[in-house]
């Protein structure tokens, strides 16, 4: 059975230059409206080891974005699927969400890293074109491993290894 889902609003720093992207908040996120909440995903837990914050609050978690000039968002706005993960959602209902919109308000945004595959693919396929070539030529585009426990596959510590890259912009 198809359920509709809707994404949040981004948390932003006032002068985010790097922006995280999943595709769309899984089921237990949704009820919750929180960005990656359901515990087995290793979203804070990298964010932790990176920034050595906090995450036991929601506020705590979005302070680690807002305090470190990021912003965090997903590709689409709206979809429908079948239970959370990416591979259920069914591409005919995709709507993705304003990005033209966001780097217009967001100037300093010069790189964006990718929580796992879907997220890049339909941002390549959906949002890329729609862009202005000046936000096109601006942007660096990086795919990171999921943190979703879908992809468990990877060990936590090598998901960090690989997150720190966030680290050098």
């Amino acid at each position: 059975m198809h359920h509709e889902a809707r994404s949040f609003s981004p948390i932003i720093a006032k002068e985010a230059r790097t922006l995280i992207l999943g595709s769309m908040p899984g089921i237990k996120s949704l009820q919750e409206q929180q960005y990656y909440a359901h515990p087995q995903n290793a979203f804070w837990k990298i964010m932790t080891a990176l920034f050595d914050m906090p995450v036991e609050t929601y506020a705590q978690r979005q302070a680690i974005i807002t305090g470190n000039n990021l912003a965090l968002w997903d590709v689409l706005k709206y979809c429908e699927r079948s239970g959370s993960l990416d591979t259920r959602i069914d591409d005919k209902t995709i709507e993705v969400n304003d990005f033209a919109g966001l780097f217009k308000k967001q100037p300093h945004i010069r790189h964006i890293y990718f929580n796992g595959a879907k997220s890049e693919k339909e941002f390549l396929k959906r949002v890329i074109p729609t862009l202005p070539d000046d936000v096109k030529t601006r942007l660096m585009l990086t795919r990171l491993p999921s943190t979703s426990p879908a992809h468990a596959g990877k060990p936590l510590r090598d998901k960090v290894r690989d997150w720190k890259i966030i680290l050098k912009d």
